[in-house]
């Protein structure tokens, strides 16, 4: 995608710098093996092994390693190369032209490809994209499926309630587009390139680096040639580190990264806990008499009770043969800890209304990710000496919309202009090392994300009422639809999404109905269509705090809900080698990236950190 002949002189250094040992190409390696509900008094065999957990300088392997790393400088370093980082690229980049400035701009992805591990419905609003690019039609963005119908319905399990799309409602489509956000993403890139951004696909940020004072100093890429029991290969290389004047991060949903600056910077204190989804997908090729391109279906309601928030999409596309874009969403705050997104996901296309579309189709992709739904309550400080969080880091998504590229888009934008005028000043103003610019979370409340969030702030905690889903629908249709948000009131959350789960013993177990092969499929089958794999031989990068926990609390309390809440198969419980009980198995190599586990954990053990670069999922325009 970004061949290196294409990249500039520094690049050149840049990419030697970062070398990685050539690894052959092998097919996804999916793993299982048979669950039991037995505990085991047993110690607790070792699991993780990676060196965020057991450090490398208590570790007599490491002696003599050399550990120096190759640093570089740039003017902004921005780490995720999703809409969010490449609009804030773009920006800068067109800034620096507009005032005949010379700016160099870096941008990391963990991605093998810009766009391979971009998943997303999608139904984008324009409004963003226009503002980055007037002409961005001509320059072939990938916008080939304007919305033509909208259609919104309430499903039981065997018929459908139609819901008119009024105008006004968040929901209504008219003027936006379906697009397969991968390829859109793929595209952005290419502009990005063109501007002279330089990238580096294949390269996961895995440190934060601060200065003396406190301040962010840049990011660290990731080292590689770790064995899998955490010892280092004879082919180990450091990572490089990369300095910068300011460090955007736009990591997406519940980056590793951020984590570590809401701890640091405590940004956080004033904001509700984020709260979050799961959404599951599909792409499927159908009987070319049911295509209806532009076509546009949500759905609320069954499969789920009132109480389990979440909904359903199908999207018919535009891309020259009969394809459509198709998945479910289950919000994280769900209690049952049987619940499992995946398989209501496979019973929800087997309604009349969805299995009609489906029968005769074949499906082409599988993949998941996480979604932040906490809107304008759960954004934290957006800024902190040396850096700023973009896009989905700190969650921009308007959640009734469904909708959250168009705002982190945007964002990108906002912060490339208010960082612009202080990276490229002749004398810097600052306190610290890592230029602090609050302009950007000043420039953000007078946007029109802003207002557009704040609208809507109350339409997703709406749903924590007795009567649910359907109270929280009476509740929008009071409020928003006629008071467009402006109640004086501002309703909070229900607290962290890993704290919602009750006590197996306290839930009715969840049966669900075998695959059939044709509409609905196996787990292995689907995380094969995702095109997953990572290096066999390196630590799992799903970290564990205390290795036993997940046998003594999660089964014993709450049946092992690992196993049933990651969309890939990565958690297993099976037996011991002696056959005294059950042990966690980790199946890292399946793993998505969707950052469920992380944030589901009713014990909070779980702790994701990225693998080596490139690894993890190849979506084809998901």
């Amino acid at each position: 995608m970004f061949p290196a002949s294409r990249y500039s002189c520094q690049a050149h250094r840049c990419i030697r710098a970062l070398k990685t040992v050539p690894t052959e190409h092998i097919a996804p390696q999916l793993y299982t093996s048979v669950h039991r509900r037995t505990c085991s008094s047993v110690s607790a065999p070792r699991i993780t092994t990676h060196y965020t957990i057991h450090p490398r300088d208590k570790d007599p392997r490491w002696e003599g390693i050399e550990m120096e790393r190759f640093a570089d400088e740039a003017d902004v370093v921005i780490v995720g190369g999703g809409p969010a980082g490449l609009s804030a690229a773009i920006r800068l980049k067109q800034l620096a032209n507009e005032h005949n400035k010379e700016l160099r701009v870096c941008l990391v992805e963990k991605a093998s490809q810009i766009g391979a591990h971009t998943l997303s419905g999608a139904c984008l609003e324009p409004s963003a994209l226009f503002e980055l690019f007037p002409d961005c039609k001509e320059r072939g963005a990938p916008l080939n499926t304007p919305v033509t119908e909208d259609v919104f319905s309430i499903l039981t399990e065997k018929h459908r309630i139609p819901v008119p799309m009024l105008p006004g409602l968040p929901m209504r489509n008219h003027g936006n587009y379906i697009v397969r956000l991968g390829n859109f993403v793929r595209w952005l890139g290419e502009q990005a390139e063109e501007l002279g951004v330089e990238m580096y696909p294949g390269y996961a940020a895995a440190e934060v680096l601060f200065h003396e004072d406190g301040s962010v100093k840049g990011i660290a890429t990731n080292d590689v040639g770790i064995a899998k029991d955490g010892s280092p290969k004879d082919v180990f290389e450091r990572g490089m580190e990369l300095h910068a004047k300011v460090t955007l991060f736009g990591e997406g949903c519940h980056g590793h990264l951020a984590k570590q600056l809401y701890k640091q910077f405590n940004l956080r204190e004033n904001c509700e806990p984020q709260t979050y989804a799961i959404g599951l997908k599909e792409l499927w090729t159908i009987d070319e008499k049911k295509w209806r391109p532009g076509r546009v279906e949500h759905s609320v309601g069954w499969p789920l009770d009132r109480n389990t928030y979440g909904g359903s999409f199908l999207y018919h596309l535009n891309e020259g043969e009969p394809l459509v874009a198709l998945g479910f969403v289950v919000g994280l705050d769900y209690t049952n800890p049987y619940l499992s997104p995946f398989r209501e996901f496979q019973r929800w296309k087997h309604h009349p209304f969805v299995a009609r579309t489906l029968e005769g189709g074949h499906r082409i992709a599988y993949g998941a990710r996480a979604l932040n739904e906490g809107g304008l309550q759960s954004i934290p400080r957006l800024t902190f000496p040396g850096g700023l969080l973009i896009g989905c880091s700190p969650g921009f998504m308007n959640v009734p919309k469904i909708k959250g590229t168009h705002t982190a888009m945007k964002s990108g934008m906002l912060a490339a202009e208010a960082i612009f005028p202080k990276v490229t000043a002749d004398s810097v103003d600052s306190e610290t090392a890592g230029l602090h610019v609050p302009e950007y979370a000043e420039a953000f409340k007078n946007s029109w994300v802003w207002k557009e969030l704040y609208s809507v702030r109350n339409i997703r905690p709406s749903f924590h009422n007795y009567f649910g889903l359907y109270g929280g629908m009476i509740y929008t249709g009071a409020f928003y639809w006629i008071l467009r948000g402006k109640e004086p009131w501002t309703l909070k959350h229900c607290g962290l999404d890993a704290n919602q789960l009750k006590p197996a013993k306290d839930c009715t177990p969840i049966e669900y109905p075998k695959p059939d092969g044709k509409i609905s499929f196996d787990l292995l089958s689907s995380v094969a269509l995702s095109g997953t794999n990572h290096e066999g031989d390196q630590p799992p990068h799903l970290t564990l705090k205390d290795d036993s926990i997940p046998v003594n609390r999660n089964l014993a309390i709450y049946d092992g809900p690992e196993q049933r809440f990651c969309p890939a198969g990565v958690y297993e419980y099976v037996p011991l080698e002696t056959g005294d009980g059950m042990r966690l198995q980790i199946n890292a190599q399946n793993c998505v990236h969707c950052k469920t586990c992380d944030i589901k954990d009713p014990s909070q053990n779980i702790n994701w950190v990225v693998p080596e670069g490139g690894g993890g999922p190849a979506y084809n325009g998901m």
